[in-house]
């Protein structure tokens, strides 16, 4: 019994990020925000082609950046999340993080929920 055996459902979420979106528009998104404090969501999510994903796909693509798969992406995750897109990706500095943040986490809990990060993607 030979077949495609996937290790895990994070690497099929992995997987499904790269089918989503155009290496070239990663780079490019990613060149575009290489300076400190330089990272714009809006801009970002629009260069790097997220915000022409369906709400559905944009979800597949939460589901990649939330590490822990706890269902939301906690302020430490987020400080990362240029690097769930590449490898390159920088890290976000605090302030970055922190105004990323504040911009998704409607509810106030202190993390952004899977339709948080959808509508932040779509507005």
């Amino acid at each position: 019994m030979r077949g495609i055996h996937i290790s895990s459902p994070a690497t099929a979420v992995k997987m499904a990020m790269k089918n989503l979106l155009k290496e070239d528009d990663i780079k490019k998104a990613l060149d575009q925000f290489k300076a400190a404090d330089s990272f714009d969501h809006k801009k970002f999510f629009d260069v790097v082609g997220l915000k022409a994903l369906s709400a559905e796909n944009v979800k597949l693509v939460f589901q990649a950046l939330d590490v822990d798969a706890s269902g939301f992406i906690e302020e430490e995750e987020l400080k990362f999340v240029l690097k769930g897109f590449s490898a390159d990706g920088r890290d976000l500095t605090d302030m970055e993080t922190k105004a990323f943040l504040a911009a998704a986490d409607k509810d106030g809990d202190g993390k952004i929920g899977i339709d948080e990060f959808e509508a932040l993607v779509h507005e």
